[in-house]
């Protein structure tokens, strides 16, 4: 009960972040709830939070359809990578979860204040999936590479916006069977997760109103940086 305030305030902030940029959810949520919770546990309270809002991102859905026709090689390995790294990890996390979590926070917080684009072609979508998965499953966080690798697609805001949710819900979906498998999902952990779409919801709806009046660059600059102080203060832990 004594955490109950303090998740609730990771998600609202997790869902302003989300409504806002487009996505940060599971990133700011893993790395916030892994400070206070074990990971697997904060993996499992972020599925339905994740799922939900990303089906409101995904709107109209006819237009998200038309993009899976097009990344179905990098969703398709997204699953397999997930699979894969249960393999690799023994379950969810594995020995080494947390220092892999702290790192590829640090990475990816890094990569984006800094500008860098990975130039990898369309056709290299299936490896970027499996690579995805692979991580997703060590770490819960689905951000490398897919989405510096969609952001070199040339797609407009609107479409890359419902392609990162895209991305994002097979990522979850993936997540969920893994976490299941490894007796990680149980009946008050999926309550909880329920519960916590309230905050979610309410922070994706005010950062959404939002969007239109911060400046993007400085915002993703500020993101950017708290990203990267979270992953080290994970790695200092781990």
């Amino acid at each position: 009960m004594d955490m109950l305030l303090p998740l609730a305030l990771v998600f609202l902030l997790a869902g302003f972040v989300k409504g806002a940029i487009g996505l940060g959810l599971p990133t700011i949520g893993m790395a916030l709830m892994t400070l206070l919770i074990a990971p697997a546990e904060a993996a499992a309270l972020l599925l339905l939070p994740n799922i939900v809002t990303n089906l409101v991102q995904m709107r109209p859905w006819p237009e998200t359809a038309r993009l899976a026709r097009r990344l179905w090689p990098m969703l398709l390995g997204v699953v397999l990578g997930t699979g894969l790294g249960a393999l690799l990890w023994g379950g969810f996390g594995g020995r080494y979860g947390g220092a892999v979590l702290g790192l590829v926070l640090a990475l990816y917080g890094t990569l984006g204040l800094l500008g860098v684009r990975i130039a990898l072609p369309e056709r290299a979508g299936l490896p970027v999936g499996v690579a995805t998965g692979a991580l997703t499953a060590a770490t819960g966080v689905f951000v490398i590479p897919a989405v510096p690798w969609l952001q070199t697609l040339g797609l407009a805001k609107d479409a890359l916006v419902r392609a990162l949710a895209l991305s994002f819900t097979v990522s979850t979906l993936a997540l969920a069977v893994l976490l299941r498998a490894a007796g990680g999902l149980d009946g008050r952990l999926v309550a909880a997760s329920a519960l916590a779409l309230l905050p979610a919801l309410a922070g994706q709806a005010l950062g959404t109103r939002m969007r239109g009046r911060l400046s993007e660059a400085a915002f993703k600059r500020v993101f950017f940086a708290a990203v990267v102080a979270l992953g080290l203060a994970i790695e200092l832990r781990a």
